[in-house]
């Protein structure tokens, strides 16, 4: 068989054999598959026959009622669709870039990257590209896997956990996530000196809810230093609700330094002056294997890798 990797040129490949391939895939009939692409039955016969003495192996089995994929038909026919899909996206590339790249870009996103490094790299690419039109979802790691696997978004900046399968995924480091504790401003802790694991262990806490990495990460770190697991907790992670409910009280809440930064930079809340041993897993920019990114969602990209390199 045939090594070059350009055997398709020598062989002449037509679009047609591609098309073929993938109605007979479809269709398990050469009438159907042959009516379908508006060619006579012997037409269709032809092409799939070139076809087969082409890569010298049997694409289907003839049987009584239709036909069957065999091994190397199942294989053809993947990249067929493959090809196919690359040649209509190259159509729609060239029409955004025409247009002075719009079109949409839909990415997922986890809170730190979320507040410290997208919004610059949105900034960026809109100096960039006016038109194009970016769509911006924040969630949990997993839920932004599921969209990513199921094409509704374009890549992701988040982690793959350690329960899920990253096949079919690659992922490119950005950052770790390292936690603090924070309180409204005034709080009495503010002012205290040497402030330390035990003094806060037995405070009310805003925490994540039961179940998600912080809060587990967080436990462990009382438990690890000897001290009970705080028991006044209030279980959330929405930010609209975090604010008052620290406003009202002398509660205190965890959450990933660089969306505290950016609280406290509002005047919202403080740090508490205590280094917490907690820190939340790395993330980075997660894609799927093989998709092929639109000029708009590249340009996206470059800037997320570009503000990344200067923030990290």
């Amino acid at each position: 068989m045939e090594t070059n990797p350009n055997w398709f040129l020598r062989a002449r490949l037509k679009t047609r054999q591609l098309l073929l391939l993938i109605a007979l895939d479809e269709q398990r009939n050469i009438h159907r598959a042959s009516e379908e692409l508006h060619m006579t039955q012997p037409a269709a016969s032809k092409q799939l026959k070139d076809l087969e003495e082409m890569l010298g192996v049997q694409l289907f089995d003839r049987l009584p009622r239709g036909m069957e994929p065999t091994i190397y038909g199942e294989t053809m026919i993947r990249h067929a669709r493959m090809a196919l899909t690359s040649l209509s996206l190259a159509h729609e590339d060239i029409v955004a870039i025409k247009a002075g790249l719009a079109g949409q870009v839909d990415i997922g996103t986890i809170m730190t990257p979320g507040i410290a490094l997208l919004p610059q790299a949105i900034t960026r690419t809109k100096q960039a590209a006016p038109r194009l039109r970016i769509g911006v979802e924040m969630e949990q790691s997993n839920v932004l896997l599921e969209q990513l696997q199921r094409g509704r978004l374009d890549f992701m900046i988040g982690r793959i956990p350690e329960r899920q399968s990253a096949q079919g995924l690659s992922y490119e480091e950005l950052g770790d996530e390292p936690a603090c504790a924070v309180v409204r401003p005034g709080h009495p802790l503010l002012a205290a000196r040497n402030l330390q694991l035990r003094d806060i262990s037995s405070q009310p806490w805003i925490l994540p809810p039961q179940g998600s990495i912080l809060r587990a990460r967080c436990e462990l770190m009382f438990r690890r230093a000897g001290l009970e697991v705080p028991f006044n907790v209030i279980d959330t992670t929405a930010v609209l609700m975090i604010k008052p409910l620290l406003q009202q009280t002398d509660a205190l809440n965890v959450m990933p330094v660089a969306v505290a930064q950016y609280y406290e930079s509002q005047g919202v809340l403080n740090i508490l002056p205590i280094e917490l041993p907690c820190r939340m897993d790395a993330y980075g920019i997660i894609m799927v294997d093989g998709h092929l990114m639109s000029p708009g969602a590249e340009l996206l990209l470059r800037y997320v890798r570009e503000v990344a390199r200067e923030i990290y």
